[in-house]
């Protein structure tokens, strides 16, 4: 069984949002209580939290869903619903949050930096927030939007003082082992350390430091050789590296000064520059005759170099404390070097200004609509319901998409997707007028561009009931035949026109006199006292009325 994982897969759901609630406040006395549907709950986040307790994602390796706790659904009295929990994960220190295709997401560094990994859901709103001026008393209810769900691939990234590279068996995990309490696992073979080894090292009065072994590292490890690939990246958090380096080998070809040019060069090969961290030389294994006068013999060389050269022997601690001494000072004044540590900043990117609110594009036969609030509305209709999909059509409407869908030569009956659902489009009455404004390219408010070439003219009656407006057909398909929407929207009284005070009595002032015999005193046949008027046979007054003389009274 696995005790070190640094790298996962996390597939993690943010909770959804809780539904509105669709209901009428009933009690006696109180025929019309009017709309008292609460509000659904949010949904919970899921969180990435740095815990400086946790040391590894193995959780995450045993665990891999994880999934928060959703909104709880509206209810009547106004009762909004309760708020889903919030799902925090413990990662460890310098966690890398990686999208699917290698793109970072973000850098977890610093005891308590959080991020906001999925996103719960928006919950529904009820009835009673749904009602307005127009709309009294919806007969509907908005669902919970659905909460983000996303994979994620989380590597750690150890964050040590000091990282101890070199060819296996050089002696790396036996320097953990006497630097620190740690117990790594030892043999006399190669490749035996399979995961890095950290160790806390206290020397003399200085603060402690950690020292971190990484195994693996041998020609290609760059391009995936041996373990090199796998915990290379465990050197990018690390202040110093140190060479530890073998002068008791019996491999052929080996030496000091090779397997140092040899790891130095796939330092170099790798894809983060390691080449400003400072180094530090350590020969291992000058308990062994030989081994010591090798060591002898390269010393110079290396101090050529530049680098500062311990001589030890884990098997005998000989120089073992002086080199945790050196090791101890160098820390502390690459630390007062260093700036100070600094929690992760999350970078918010807001919306851009000109950003639009959708987009609208064809494929294939149809056309597909795309944008956060289109899909959001989609999400939350209940489309068994036809007064939500009439208010979902008000809101597209609102927002321009009918008018975008005329302009890129949609016509009645199209396919148009948004998210999961497909529907056939019937334009509301605004969405007819942007076809006709944009069909003509003539002056003529109808034709080419918008439904192709007029084959017939046809009137499309409005609401108000005073005419319609000429438009074309195409495909010989009537344009009278368009629905005008949902019953009760507010685009369906666009057209009617409500006359003012001056125009009714204009109107009144050119009418004739009441007494003309179009009126109700003549006997023209136009008036009430005529044949057509009250006093007939078909009137008030004669056997065949209600009452009255037969002179054409009424009483």
């Amino acid at each position: 069984m696995p005790t070190f994982v640094d790298r996962v897969v996390l597939h993690a759901a943010a909770g959804d949002g809780g539904h509105g609630c669709c209901s009428i406040h009933r009690e006696k006395f109180k025929p019309l209580g009017g709309p008292d549907g609460g509000n659904g709950g949010r949904g919970g986040n899921v969180l990435l939290r740095v815990d400086s307790g946790v040391t590894t994602l193995l959780d995450f390796h045993f665990h891999p869903h994880q999934r928060a706790g959703g909104g709880r659904p509206g209810q009547g009295s106004n009762r909004h619903g309760a708020d889903g929990d919030d799902l925090v994960l413990s990662v460890p220190d310098g966690t890398v949050v990686l999208s699917p295709d290698g793109e970072q997401i973000v850098d977890l560094v610093g005891a308590g930096s959080t991020y906001v990994l999925a996103h719960g859901g928006r919950g529904g709103r009820g009835n009673a927030s749904l009602a307005s001026a127009r709309r009294k008393a919806p007969g509907f209810a908005e669902f919970g939007e659905p909460g983000e769900q996303l994979d994620a691939v989380l590597e750690l990234k150890s964050v040590a003082d000091v990282a101890l590279v070199g060819f296996p068996s050089a002696g790396k995990s036996s320097l953990v082992s006497v630097l620190s309490a740690a117990r790594p696992k030892i043999a006399d073979y190669p490749f035996t350390t399979l995961v890095p080894n950290l160790g806390v090292v206290q020397a003399g009065d200085h603060r402690p430091f950690t020292v971190a072994d990484v195994p693996g590292l041998i020609p290609g490890a760059s391009q995936g050789r041996g373990l090199g690939l796998e915990f290379l990246r465990h050197i990018e958090r690390c202040s110093l590296i140190v060479h530890v380096l073998d002068c008791a080998t019996l491999e052929p070809g080996r030496d000091p000064l090779t397997d140092l040019d040899v790891i130095e060069a796939e330092l170099a090969a790798y894809t983060t520059d390691l080449s400003d961290r400072p180094r530090l030389v350590v020969l291992n294994k000058v308990d062994v005759p030989d081994a010591a006068e090798l060591a002898e013999l390269v010393t110079p060389d290396l101090q050529a170099r530049g680098l500062a050269v311990h001589q030890i022997s884990t098997a005998s601690r000989h120089g073992v404390r002086g080199l945790a001494l050196a090791l101890a000072e160098l820390v502390a004044s690459l630390r007062a070097a260093a700036p100070s540590p600094a929690a992760t900043r999350i970078v918010l990117r807001p919306r851009a200004v000109d950003e639009p609110d959708f987009t609208v594009r064809a494929e294939g036969d149809g056309f597909v609509v795309g944008g956060t609030k289109p899909l959001r509305w989609v999400r939350q209709t209940d489309f068994s319901n036809e007064e939500a999909i009439g208010y979902l059509a008000d809101r597209l409407a609102r927002l321009g998409v009918e008018k975008e869908l005329a302009k890129r030569g949609a016509f009645p009956g199209v396919a148009v997707t948004i998210g999961a659902v497909t529907f056939d489009w019937e334009p509301t009455l605004s969405g007819r007028e942007a076809l006709l404004a944009a069909g003509g390219g003539d002056g003529d408010g109808y034709g080419e561009a918008g439904y192709g070439a007029v084959d017939t003219a046809v009137t499309i009656a409005t609401v108000g009931g005073s005419g319609g407006t000429r438009a074309g057909a195409r495909g010989g398909a009537v344009v009278s035949d368009l629905p005008l929407g949902p019953r009760g929207t507010d685009l369906r009284l666009r057209t009617s026109k409500r006359l003012t005070r001056a125009q009714r009595t204009a109107l009144s002032d050119s009418a004739d006199d009441f007494g003309d015999g179009a009126d109700f005193g003549d006997g023209d046949g136009a008036g009430f006292s005529d044949g057509a008027g009250f006093s007939d046979s078909a009137a008030f007054g004669d056997s065949g009325g209600s009452g009255g003389d037969a002179d054409g009274g009424r009483g």
